[in-house]
């Protein structure tokens, strides 16, 4: 079972700047879809950005223009790059594997923007 560990979080004002990593165990970013998703308390999780197997991204509309999804096969790592950040944005960020019906999820990185 392939395991994720983010990192990055911390606590930012708004308008800065923070970059998530997503350290997978072993290769699988050839196979495999990677997602970061959100959840602020109270609410539920909810997709922020994509990664398909062929380097294709998507985002929501709340992140879009502002946060970049990448990978780095050589690493084994997907980044989130997030600019602009607004008080919002505010969340614990996981990070998501998904292939063939298998789901995999990292323990979380908390992010807090103040205004």
């Amino acid at each position: 079972q392939v395991q994720l560990v983010e990192s990055g979080g911390g606590s930012v004002q708004a308008g800065g700047s923070l970059r998530l990593s997503c350290a997978a165990s072993r290769s699988i970013f050839r196979r495999y879809t990677m997602d970061w998703y959100r959840q602020a308390p109270g609410k539920q999780r909810e997709l922020v950005a994509t990664v398909t197997s062929s380097g294709s991204t998507n985002y929501s509309d709340s992140v879009k223009g502002r946060f970049t999804i990448s990978m780095d096969n050589a690493k084994n790592t997907v980044y989130l790059e997030m600019d602009s950040l607004k008080p919002e944005d505010t969340a614990v960020y996981y990070c998501n594997a998904k292939f063939a019906g298998v789901s995999v999820w990292g323990q979380g990185t908390q992010v807090t923007v103040s205004s």
